[in-house]
């Protein structure tokens, strides 16, 4: 079977766990070789030994500038090109204003928005002396419309839909394509749900999506002909009412 993605390598952001380690491992069948950060040394491990000779591991926490330098050094120096960023790391924080944490919303603006910025600012030099490149960011549907039980999370998706709607005009021009994906719920660890028969049964109603379905429209935006950009994705379970 005809491999969608062979040759390319890919970094992927957030990949020690849920719609990152199922995108890793979806790029990897498709013929790609991808480069997989996280802050998690050990589960790192654990998917570069799953995935095997495509998969190389580098923990990386996104909030520290030097770590993804490093990143990019590094699959630079093994790899010699990067074709592909996915800029997935996240966190989530939900409920009242008037009764969170301003220091917990500001690791997760750092996350969210500026270790997206990181990321992309250290790739997007390869990519432009090169003419070529992919770069997709997980977003959220909670960066698509203003969800009132998750402000600061919401904020910080509509800063990312924001940088890529005017990012993908800034380096379209040199033959580099900007997207988001914006997933409705996801049953993965980010909302507390670990066990493949809660995960199952949420995705039996129709209230949830896989993280496999997210890799899968990953992969088919990447894999769209040179001339064509999806520049937003927006995927929902059937029964999420939003």
């Amino acid at each position: 079977m005809e491999q969608l993605l062979a040759g390319k390598v890919a970094i992927v952001t957030g990949a020690s766990s849920g719609i990152g380690a199922a995108t890793a491992r979806e790029l990897a069948s498709q013929g790609a070789k991808v480069v997989l950060a996280a802050r998690s040394a050990g589960r790192l491990r654990a998917l570069a030994g799953e995935i095997g000779s495509a998969a190389t591991s580098v923990p990386t926490d996104v909030t520290r500038g030097d770590d993804v330098e490093r990143l990019v050094a590094k699959t630079m120096a093994e790899h010699g090109r990067i074709d592909i960023l996915f800029a997935n790391a996240g966190v989530y924080i939900a409920g009242q204003a008037a009764e969170g944490n301003p220091d917990a919303w500001a690791g997760l603006m750092d996350v969210n928005i500026n270790g997206v910025l990181r990321c992309i600012h250290a790739v997007l030099p390869h990519m432009l002396a090169r003419r070529a490149g992919d770069i997709l960011v997980t977003s959220s549907i909670s960066g698509c419309i203003d969800i009132q039980w998750e402000p600061i999370y919401s904020a910080s998706k509509h800063a990312i839909q924001s940088l890529v709607h005017t990012l993908r005009r800034q380096v379209a021009a040199a033959g580099i394509r900007v997207g988001s994906i914006a997933p409705g719920m996801v049953a993965n660890e980010l909302w507390g749900i670990t066990e493949k028969e809660a995960v199952d049964k949420l995705v039996a109603e129709r209230a949830s999506l896989r993280c496999e379905d997210v890799a899968a429209a990953v992969v088919f935006m990447l894999t769209r002909p040179a001339h064509v950009i999806v520049r937003d994705l927006v995927m929902l379970p059937q029964n999420q009412d939003l």
